[in-house]
């Protein structure tokens, strides 16, 4: 009798999994409906692409929402991290059927599930090249799977579909980025959500806003907002945000980039307190902002003394570098490569503390990096001291053990991969330095790597595509909802 109430428990869990993946395909279907306006804007003929993937993700969700529509079962916390694994490749796969069945790009399946992961983990490496000559189409869709990604669609849809009986906060908390998940700014997860999608939504709108001002059109403001705010990186031209030629389009860059790799939680508490002084206080915000000037300091220095620009255009160049590749969006203005090795080395590395926890950024997290750094002190100051009571604090707070030991065992799991993946890509065939980039541009959600992998990954064969798609969404998904699939205390009752 316990067997047979084990097996139907679990086909109720996978029943109530099979219904939430059916209605978040259906919303995804929707999203299709811009790229099809701007496609018949512009008369370029990709409607087809558009109306097809559009019609097959419908039918396909419609296919498992229908006979499980009447399911009332309550998603537990491990659901949760099922249907966000689940949802993100689903979806993934799902997002390339434009790519593949549009006349241009001409593009294999493992280049367009490539391009539409990179889109929606908001990594911005692109596999195409000649962007700009592409259906208006194809590069406006490109920059709104980005939007989606930014602040997770899982998340949007526990937003504005709070009827569905979901189980939210699984969700939310299988969805969110960071190592602490529990903190909510709102009573009601529903609110919560909701708070983050409208910060999200504005700091998009007046992204978009200060672009156009800055004299972009209307397509590439808003296209560029999408990917600015969602630290994603994809441009509409090869030649990424160099094409504007414009110190205020970069200084805008600079500004949003920055706030989108903010804590979401910190612009929500300053907007209700009308201060900004919530920022100031923040440790994790301060040590991001001190991070950012350091290394802009030393990019500035390096780039006048090696006589590439001015004392003006050093500064500025190395700030707008610093700030793209910390905050993992991956912008560029110039051909990094040609700058003394130590720089472009330097960004790489800068990429994997990454931004802030609860923002849109990649990478580790700062408060990670904080956390790991005030431990090893700690570590040192207890050889001299072994009965010493010395704890981790960020700012006035103490942290508490279970969060560093989560900190730690989440720094040491992600160093492994990164070098299963480096060995991985070293058997594909590639350099070292191009398989040591490509691993860290995807798993730090950066986009442009070094070496082969400097502006695009058009040169890379399938299977090192395979293994970058694997590594963008263990990085989108900071390791553990992917790794906790794979034991088998997951699948027991």
């Amino acid at each position: 009798m316990p067997l047979v109430d084990a097996k139907r428990h679990r086909i109720h869990r996978f029943a109530a999994v099979q219904r939430v993946i059916g209605v978040l395909l259906m919303i995804f279907s929707v999203t299709m409906l811009p790229p099809v306006l701007v496609s018949h804007l512009h008369e370029n003929a990709v409607e087809h692409a558009f109306l097809t993937a559009m019609l097959v993700t419908l039918s396909s969700g419609a296919a498992l929402w229908w006979p499980v529509r009447n399911g009332h079962s309550e998603l537990k916390i491990r659901d949760g991290f099922l249907v966000v694994v689940l949802f993100w490749v689903v979806l993934g796969l799902y997002g390339a059927i434009p790519f593949y069945i549009a006349p241009r790009p001409e593009v294999t399946i493992a280049q367009a599930v490539f391009e539409s992961i990179s889109g929606l983990t908001t990594t911005g490496a692109t596999v195409l090249v000649g962007i700009e000559h592409l259906p208006e189409g194809i590069r406006f869709y490109r920059q709104q799977l980005q939007w989606l990604g930014g602040m997770g669609i899982v998340v949007l849809a526990v937003a504005i579909l709070p009827m569905l009986g979901i189980g939210g906060m699984q969700l939310y908390k299988a969805e969110a980025p960071g190592p602490v998940k529990d903190n909510k700014l709102t009573p009601r997860i529903v609110e919560t959500a909701r708070a983050l999608w409208t910060i999200y939504f504005g700091l998009t709108m007046l992204c978009a806003l200060a672009y156009r001002w800055a004299g972009m059109s209307w397509f590439d403001a808003i296209g560029h907002s999408f990917s600015t705010v969602a630290i994603g990186g994809f441009s509409t031209y090869d030649a990424s945000l160099g094409h504007f030629d414009s110190r205020l389009v970069e200084g805008i860059a600079i500004i949003f980039m920055i706030l989108a790799a903010a804590n979401f939680s910190l612009h929500f508490a300053a907007w209700r307190a009308r201060s900004f002084a919530i920022y100031r206080m923040d440790p994790e915000f301060r040590a991001f902002v001190l991070i950012l000037a350091g290394l802009s300091l030393i990019a500035g220095l390096l780039l006048f003394g090696s006589r590439h620009f001015d004392l003006a255009d050093s500064f500025i160049t190395g700030l707008f570098h610093v700030v793209s590749y910390g905050t993992t969006s991956g912008f560029t203005t110039t051909d990094i490569t040609v700058w003394p090795s130590f720089l472009p080395a330097m960004l790489l590395l800068a990429s994997f503390i990454g931004g802030c926890a609860h923002s849109t950024a990649g990478g580790m997290k700062v408060v990670r990096v904080m956390l790991v750094f005030k431990q090893g002190i700690r570590e040192v100051v207890r050889l001299i001291h072994p009965s010493a009571e010395i704890p981790v604090k960020l700012g006035n707070k103490s942290v508490s053990r279970e969060i560093v030991q989560a900190v730690w065992g989440f720094t040491s799991i992600y160093m492994g991969f990164f070098v299963l993946l480096l060995i991985a890509m070293l058997a594909t065939g590639l350099d070292l330095v191009t398989a040591f980039s490509a691993v860290a541009a995807c798993i730090n959600n950066l986009g442009p790597g070094l070496g082969e992998v400097s502006s695009n990954f058009a040169g890379m064969n399938d299977v090192a595509l395979w293994i970058g798609t694997y590594a963008m969404l263990l990085g989108r998904l900071e390791l553990f909802p992917l790794l906790v699939l794979m034991t088998p205390y997951f699948w027991r009752r």
